[in-house]
């Protein structure tokens, strides 16, 4: 089997293992639905690549209102690698404790609200202060990683606390142990990682089952389409349609009690 056909194999394996928690995602969905329709929103947080997952729920082709993406570029941005704004500095940042506070005091919490943290290790500082955060403002909360890295690895936090410590929905990649999948004779270590597949599927499946009980509730949600599919002018105006209903969902997220 060729090192492509390996992965392919690999992959087809993690979608098995997606397809097997079907009943948490359907779990989740229902939460992720019941904050929608509360008016209020979905939290999303990643950090170095797990912020691939936060962008794909939204916004993008495909998806919908109703997400709080927190891209925090201090911990996600790659494009400089060394230097200044360099993963080194990401990585260091990953774990300073008391990070994840100074993120969500910008915004106005609500026990009605969701959210949902992605890590694959669920082992660095940030990520798990945010989900402890979440759980004691009494926010459902759901957790992506990878569990077999997870187990394997050891906790950045001083108390030995992992990410799934804190999550009411642990919800699993299917990746392997590193992450990466395809063993290359001769080559020391495997190459090309898993979870962000993994994360992707999950992330898409969520976001299918979360728009099917919108529609059943009679929700209006404003879906960011191609113009190839609706038309150039249906198309602007369901972009411009969807952005400003997230603007005030966003509004009110800034909105805060100033005796907090």
């Amino acid at each position: 089997m060729t090192p492509g056909k390996k992965y392919l194999a690999k992959s087809r394996e993690i979608l098995d293992r997606i397809e097997a928690q079907d009943d948490l995602i359907r779990k989740t969905a229902d939460q992720f639905a019941s904050s929608i329709l509360s008016d209020r929103v979905v939290h999303l947080f990643g950090s170095g690549h797990s912020r691939i997952m936060v962008e794909e729920m939204w916004p993008r082709y495909g998806s919908f209102p109703g997400f709080h993406p927190i891209v925090e570029l201090s911990l996600s941005n790659h494009n400089q690698v060394v230097g200044a704004n360099g993963q080194r500095q990401a990585m260091y940042l990953e774990n300073v404790e008391g990070f994840a506070s100074r993120i969500l005091r910008n915004f106005n919490l609500d026990e009605r609200d969701s959210a949902l943290i992605i890590s694959s290790s669920g082992c660095n500082v940030v990520p798990i202060e945010m989900a402890e955060i979440f759980q004691s403002r009494g926010i459902f909360t759901s957790v992506i990683i990878s569990k077999a890295h997870a187990n394997a690895s050891t906790s950045n936090r001083s108390d030995g606390k992992k990410l799934s410590d804190f999550a009411d929905v642990i919800l699993d990649t299917g990746a392997p142990v590193g992450d990466a999948m395809v063993r290359i004779p001769n080559l020391e270590s495997p190459v090309s990682p898993g979870s962000t597949l993994g994360g992707i599927v999950i992330i898409n499946s969520l976001k299918a089952e979360v728009a099917s009980r919108l529609v059943e509730a009679g929700f209006p949600i404003k879906v960011l389409t191609a113009s190839a599919i609706l038309g150039k002018e249906r198309s602007v105006a369901l972009f411009d349609n969807a952005y400003d209903q997230y603007s005030n969902q966003l509004s009110r997220l800034l909105k805060r009690n100033n005796n907090e």
